[in-house]
């Protein structure tokens, strides 16, 4: 029979994407990867397929020849379909689309396409993606936390731009330094006044690629005498929170903590944060105009590229740096305090109860041993904004209605039913994630993440169904 389309939620202008003669291919790498199958038997597959990524489920194992990494025949095959279907995307306009798939013996095919939405996080968590934003442009707390002011915190007794500068000047003799015009440029530019180590430093050289004209040699005596790979002054910008993006299923269940011992504040970022160089491993290095209640104004910090969330003390000054002096270690332990974000999980704490306190932010109940929780010891909590729950560990899941300061909720599919059904999602909530296991059927999946979308008007994901028939030819093994 020809292939058509059945039906469509909404249909964006995107013709080529929404024609099963596109995804064709794909269904018969499907149908590949299971040639085993009986002839009666109906496959189920799906995956996601995105601009610059895909997963396919079933997936065939592609052969190679022994002692070859070479791609094989399969591989071509694989990334052929694959291509057609990311140059559908591209044309209209789409980051990737998630699908499911049945294939009768017949050989007749249902395609079901789902996404996208604005209101979904692109990821490849579950059917329907990332998070479900419900509300426009809300960030996780973390990321919304700003630096507390540090009374009487002034730079470090080491801080010496005198020296810093001669220092400098001693091992790059040759170097160009920045003017005082383009000084006061640069800190027009941020709005940050530059504190005087760090004058000092691109007075001595501005670091600008076109001053050492390709020479790498230049280039390595600058990183070795500033200690790191140094921006250039025309490059230096403020490591704020939307520096660091952070997926909200993720940034949700972080937190800032900022211990009374602390040299650093443990923010996402921070106005006071001037990046002006790298360690040479991904590691961003800045300097720190707001620093924790021990530390000083002008520390060097180092922002890992590996983290989302605080920064390590490097150096009390610029200076310091310069000259190879380590920092004082003022690290605290808070093994004696109760934990902000606490698991109860069969490796963690082994019940709501022990968790439970009035500093608790976060809290996830993942796989244990045991019958489902009460959620009863954290009502009241002040803090408690985030809750993370497998599914099946919840006695009751509209005791949820008594955690009223929840910004993000994420609960297995029968939950989400439940307060759905007993009109008790919590409207305070920002944003939203529903806990799958890899062979869930997604549609009931995505009908639960758009009516959870539909409580807050926010775009609902798009289901498309297409059908076509793929012929009674089994795929050759």
């Amino acid at each position: 029979m020809p292939p058509s389309r059945k039906c469509s939620d909404q249909s964006p202008d995107a013709a080529p994407i929404l024609d099963f003669a596109t995804w064709e291919p794909v269904l018969r790498l499907l149908l590949a990867a299971k040639p085993e199958r009986p002839v009666a038997e109906t496959l189920r597959g799906g995956g996601r397929i995105g601009r610059g990524s895909w997963s396919l489920v079933p997936r065939r194992e592609p052969p190679t020849a022994p002692g070859r990494a070479a791609p094989s025949v399969a591989d071509e095959a694989e990334l052929s379909a694959v291509e057609r279907v990311q140059s559908a995307l591209a044309d209209a306009g789409v980051d990737d689309v998630r699908f499911n798939a049945t294939i009768q013996p017949t050989g007749k095919a249902t395609l079901r396409l789902h996404g996208p939405s604005p209101a979904v996080e692109s990821g490849v968590e579950s059917p329907h993606g990332g998070a479900l934003l419900l509300v426009e442009g809300a960030l996780p707390e973390p990321w919304r936390r700003l630096p507390v002011p540090i009374p009487g915190a002034v730079p470090a007794p080491s801080a010496d731009p005198v020296l810093l500068e001669r220092t400098l000047h001693e091992r790059l003799p040759d170097a160009i330094g920045a003017t005082e015009e383009e000084i006061a440029a640069a800190e027009a530019r941020l709005g940050i006044t530059l504190p005087e180590e760090l004058k000092a430093l691109y007075r001595v050289t501005r670091a600008r690629q076109e001053d050492w004209d390709d020479d790498h040699e230049s280039a390595n005596r600058v990183c070795e005498a500033v200690r790191c790979e140094l921006g250039a002054l025309d490059d230096l910008y403020v490591a704020g929170a939307s520096t660091r993006p952070c997926p909200w299923r993720y940034a949700a269940t972080e937190a800032v903590l900022t211990s009374p011992d602390a040299a650093v504040q443990g923010l996402v970022g921070s106005p006071g944060w001037i990046v002006f160089g790298e360690n040479g491993g991904g590691d961003r290095l800045a300097v720190d105009l707001t620093p924790g209640p021990r530390g000083h104004v002008g520390q060097v910090i180092m922002l890992s590229h590996e983290e989302s969330i605080g920064a390590e003390l490097i150096a009390d000054s610029l200076t310091d740096m310069l000259l190879d002096r380590e920092a004082e270690d003022r690290r605290d332990d808070a093994s004696d305090r109760p934990p902000v974000v606490a698991h109860v999980n069969t490796a963690r704490l082994t019940s709501i109860r022990a968790a439970a306190h009035s500093g608790l932010e976060v809290l996830s109940i993942g796989v244990r041993d045991g019958a489902p929780l009460s959620l009863a010891p954290l009502a009241g909590l002040p803090l408690l904004r985030t809750l993370t729950a497998s599914p099946g560990t919840l006695a009751d899941p509209l005791e949820i209605a008594r955690l009223t300061g929840l910004e993000f909720l994420e609960l297995g599919l029968k939950e989400w039913r439940v307060l759905l059904d007993a009109g008790a999602v919590p409207r305070g909530l920002k944003a939203a994630a529903i806990s799958v296991h890899d062979d869930q059927d997604p549609q009931p999946v995505v009908a639960t993440a758009n009516a959870i979308l539909a409580l807050w008007n926010r775009p609902q994901i798009i289901r498309t169904v297409l059908e076509g028939d793929l012929g009674m030819e089994r795929p050759a093994p």
